[in-house]
């Protein structure tokens, strides 16, 4: 296999990854400025009990994204970097303030007020990021960002600020919430909680795959390249009934309080959704101008790269494990309950 695509590999990986972990944590901020009725305080703590152990780990994921691609393929991160610097700013700005708040609401020792103060911050910081990632990521696959001998050429908000990289931005809001209700179905013991957040799994379940139509429909004009290839490959349509069969069983085993098998299809879900994703996008690092082969680094920095990853993986996967292992609350038998971390 080329090394290039070793390397754009690894970068789907390790962006799966970051979304089925740090996603849920995006998505528990969300939830998190959504709770509502006599139990929204024991909702809040439950959120902080799951996201509490681990929530600074899974970022490893993202830089791991930024180090490939920075070294792997430095045209497509050069262009990346100038075409959408205003949303990922805003996004990086997110991430720090949503970490920053999360961590000065579980020190404050002020009272309700400054907790709730600090709480608005990181629910409303894990609201704006994905969004943000999402309509960078549609405004990608759009073809409407436009490099001409390694120069950008197209301005900075258009290919961003348009109807389907906004779509796309609701999906991945959407889906972080989908991820982090339903994982929290299997966190929580109290009964009571666990129905609220069923309930919101459900609800989060029907908004993906309304943000998945409307981003199809308007692919159309959006992201022409993209549309015609989820609907036109060979591999299109069976790999829509694997996706819609991910989805469906998710909601079955949710409607039925099956809650391990709703957290395995949903993370099947995200992981069916990203490899689609990526199968339209390819040959493409950047629609219609940089590709992966175009923009990767000359072969002796892709082989040392390569090394790099071979000898760090093995180091970075069993670190993660032993960290989740000893920090995370597991569940076995009975999952933990709200607000207690052991």
């Amino acid at each position: 296999m080329p090394s290039e695509l070793l390397l754009a590999a690894t970068i789907g990986v390790a962006l799966a990854l970051y979304f089925l972990l740090g996603g849920a944590d995006f998505g528990g901020g969300i939830w998190d400025l959504l709770a509502s009725g006599p139990r929204a305080a024991e909702q809040r703590r439950a959120i902080g009990a799951a996201i509490g152990p681990v929530w600074e780990a899974n970022h490893v994921w993202l830089i791991l994204v930024i180090v490939v691609l920075f070294t792997g393929f430095p045209a497509a991160f050069g262009a990346i970097s100038v075409a959408l610097h205003v949303p990922l700013t805003l996004f990086l700005v997110g991430v720090v303030l949503r970490g920053s708040a999360f961590a000065f609401r579980s020190l404050d020792l002020s009272g309700d007020r400054g907790q709730r103060r600090f709480g608005l911050v990181f629910s409303m910081a894990s609201t704006i990021a994905p969004l943000l990632l999402g309509m960078s990521v549609g405004a990608l696959v759009s073809g409407n960002i436009r490099v001409r001998g390694g120069l950008v050429t197209t301005g900075f908000f258009a290919p961003w600020l348009a109807p389907f990289p906004l779509a796309v931005g609701l999906f991945s809001l959407a889906l972080c919430a989908l991820l982090a209700a339903t994982y929290l179905t299997v966190e929580v013991a109290d009964t009571a909680l666990r129905e609220d957040f069923r309930r919101r799994a459900l609800a989060a379940a029907f908004a993906a795959g309304g943000a998945a139509l409307l981003a199809f429909a308007l692919a159309g004009r959006g992201a022409p390249w993209v549309r015609a290839a989820l609907a036109g490959r060979p591999w299109s349509w069976p790999f829509h009934a694997l996706t819609a069969a991910a989805a469906l069983t998710a909601i079955a085993a949710l409607a039925t309080r099956r809650f391990r098998l709703a957290r395995a299809a949903v993370g099947a879900q995200t992981i069916l959704i990203l490899l689609g994703w990526a199968l339209a996008q390819y040959p493409y690092l950047i629609v219609p101008d940089v590709t992966l082969h175009g923009a990767a680094a000359d072969p002796r920095s892709q082989r040392l790269l390569l090394v790099a990853l071979a000898a760090g993986l093995p180091v970075l996967i069993p670190s993660l494990w032993l960290l989740f292992r000893v920090f995370k609350p597991r569940v076995s038998g009975r999952p933990v309950r709200a607000g207690r971390v052991p």
